[in-house]
């Protein structure tokens, strides 16, 4: 696994429930802050139930995709008490 990756998912395992992050504030916060499709790409890979990756989300207000499917994704994020 890279760096990266590695930050990516630590950055995103620390997101708590009822919160979300875009796909660019990881990219920033991983020090890398153009990487925001790496971001995404990184997070549709991931299969971690430990890693909550359905809690990132687009910068334009969207949600963005899911590797479970966006509809999967916007049902958690509701039970989560998040506004879309």
């Amino acid at each position: 696994m890279t760096k990266f990756k590695e930050k990516v998912y630590r950055i995103v395992s620390k997101i708590p429930r009822g919160k979300v992050l875009t796909y660019k504030e990881v990219a920033k916060l991983s020090g890398k802050p153009k990487a925001f499709r790496a971001v995404g790409n990184i997070l549709n890979k991931n299969y971690d139930p430990s890693i909550p990756c359905h809690r990132v989300v687009r910068s334009d207000g969207q949600i963005g995709g899911y590797n479970r499917g966006s509809k999967i994704k916007k049902e958690i994020l509701t039970s989560e008490r998040v506004m879309i």
